[in-house]
């Protein structure tokens, strides 16, 4: 898969789960078997507004050369994408959720792998 368009599917994602978040927090949360209280509402809508952040970032930078800022969206990704996985397996083990939780730690493995891939494995093309 090329770059741009592993970058395009992260944005994608990140832009639906910010959207959710920030429009509907207690519903998206309920999804996965979790109650918000008021205080929980906000923090989701603070979630979204970074993922929303993060999907910018991301879209605008998937034709972006080779080059220290690309590679600087990238590593920022992959930072986001390993802490996003970390927390979600421990949401596994230890939270109050359902089943569903499997499915964001499906989707943080999907990202965390393919940042990593073309963080360390793959050289970045030029216009990728």
């Amino acid at each position: 898969m090329k770059l741009s368009t592993f970058m395009a599917i992260a944005a994608v994602l990140a832009l639906g789960f910010g959207l959710s978040f920030i429009l509907a927090p207690t519903q998206t949360m309920s999804l996965y078997g979790v109650a918000l209280e008021e205080g929980g509402q906000w923090l989701g809508r603070y979630l979204g507004s970074a993922f929303i952040g993060v999907a910018v970032l991301t879209w605008l930078s998937r034709k972006a050369p080779q080059g220290e800022a690309l590679r600087a969206v990238i590593l920022g990704d992959l930072v986001l994408s390993v802490t996003g996985l970390i927390v979600a397996v421990l949401d596994v083990i230890y939270g109050s959720g359902n089943a569903l939780v499997w499915s964001t730690v499906v989707l943080y493995l999907f990202l965390t792998l393919g940042f990593g891939y073309f963080q360390f494995a793959k050289p970045t093309p030029a216009g990728a």
